[in-house]
């Protein structure tokens, strides 16, 4: 099952799915787990977690520095860069690896990600794998799933129909 990680789909009297283990819901919790991680929450750290909750995007430490700045903050480079490395060893937020830098995200639970081929837009995605695929492949491995996150790649549907045409017809 896959879930939109930022508006999950609930019906009529259903309760909201519970958060996951290390997913805070609100920017408030993150600062409390910093506290309980004893992290100092100086201004310019909670500066760069307020605009992440805000922004709810993976952004690049330059993307976060010129926004902070653009909104009258006053924060240099090098305090951005020590404040997304702290917080990132501490498992507070999430850091992607990609080809044209380091982006950084405000979630720090597992959950899996779909990136635009287009524009390069990343999205977050809760997604549920079918048990008896995770069985299949443990026996396909010999590996014990503990966990998992999925980075799938695509294009806008309306677009996407344009770069795949259906398989040619035998018959005439």
């Amino acid at each position: 099952m896959i879930v939109d990680a930022l508006s999950p789909p609930q019906t009529a009297g259903e309760a909201p799915p519970s958060p996951s283990l290390g997913c805070a819901t609100s920017v408030d919790e993150v600062y409390q787990r910093c506290r309980e991680l004893g992290m100092r929450l100086s201004r310019q750290r909670r500066m760069v977690l307020d605009l992440l909750w805000a922004e709810k995007s993976h952004l690049s430490a330059r993307d976060i520095f010129e926004k902070l700045n653009n909104l009258g903050r006053n924060i240099g480079h090098t305090s951005v860069y020590q404040n997304l490395e702290a917080l990132q060893s501490a498992g507070v937020i999430e850091c992607l690896d990609r080809a044209s830098g380091r982006l950084y995200g405000y979630r720090s639970d597992p959950h899996s990600h779909l990136t635009c081929v287009e524009s390069g837009a990343i999205q977050d995605l809760d997604v549920e794998l079918p048990r008896e695929l995770l069985e299949q492949i443990e026996r396909h491995t010999g590996f014990a799933i503990e966990g998992y996150t999925l980075h799938l790649t695509g294009r806008p549907r309306a677009r996407a129909s344009r770069h795949h045409r259906p398989p040619a017809s035998d018959h005439p």
